[in-house]
């Protein structure tokens, strides 16, 4: 099978495209002479790690905690819990106490919309694994699908073993990766109609062509993880009162891994 990942060098007025196997030399005018300009999402490998969405307190996930009274000693007890594993150790405590986390909703309408705009389900699922990195070790998201795979949460038919879960988190990356944030109302229009572009540390530029979806949403699964954004800049990571019950908040913020 052919790859679709490309090096892009320019010589003079050539565009020199390599894969592994193959170098194919054209001329800018032909190369470029499109009807209309393309565009491409462009993320860098130099430097640390870049983030494909951005933790905002438009990420975050809000849970209430049921079974279990918890007074309010104990509560400023939990939320000063300052370990460098703080949140899942404030989780742990809650737990300890019978407390079961639900999943409510998102904080920001916008962003449940969004998500549901790309699949209904999208909500419940990306809750269960924001979750699931918070309390677990794990934070790649190959190992967060299938850790949610295993639970199957959603209840659905995987006796013939459909990958429902992978299916529809890799349709969430797409969108995100392509033009979706959670502070905008999403139209399913792609900002990025051309692919991702993505150079990396030596100074290569990758290319991951649109009309080549199922390569560009493997490399986007496999190459992102969750990761843990500033608890008190984006408010979440605490308990809280409202209206006689409690909860808790967890963000959403994925990085790519190198």
């Amino acid at each position: 099978m052919n790859s679709s990942i490309y090096s892009y060098k320019t010589l003079e007025n050539k565009t020199v495209i390599s894969n592994w196997n193959n170098q194919i030399n054209f001329s800018n005018d032909i190369f470029f002479a499109k009807p209309k300009d393309l565009g491409f999402s462009i993320k860098s490998q130099l430097g640390s790690p870049s983030t494909l969405l951005n933790a905002g307190k438009t990420t975050n996930f809000i849970y209430e905690i049921k079974f279990t009274h918890l007074t309010r000693d104990e509560i400023e007890q939990i939320n000063s819990i300052e370990t460098r594993s703080k949140i899942m150790d404030r989780i742990t405590q809650i737990q300890s106490k019978g407390g079961i986390f639900e999943f409510v909703k998102t904080e920001r309408q916008i962003f449940s919309n969004n998500l549901v705009l790309i699949d209904s389900l999208l909500p419940q699922i990306l809750s269960q694994m924001v979750f699931d990195f918070y309390t677990t070790e794990f934070s790649h998201l190959t190992d967060l699908v299938n850790l949610t795979e295993n639970k199957n949460p959603l209840e659905f038919d995987i006796e013939n073993e459909h990958k429902f879960y992978e299916y529809k988190i890799k349709r969430f990356l797409t969108d995100v990766a392509l033009g979706m944030m959670p502070s905008q109302v999403w139209t399913g229009k792609y900002d990025a109609t051309g692919g991702y572009l993505i150079v990396k540390e030596n100074g290569d530029v990758l290319c991951y062509h649109i009309y080549n979806r199922n390569e560009f949403e493997d490399y986007l699964l496999n190459n992102t993880k969750l990761d843990t954004a500033s608890s008190s800049r984006h408010g979440f990571g605490e308990i809280y009162e409202e209206d006689g019950q409690i909860f808790f908040k967890l963000n959403l913020q994925i990085r790519f891994i190198k």
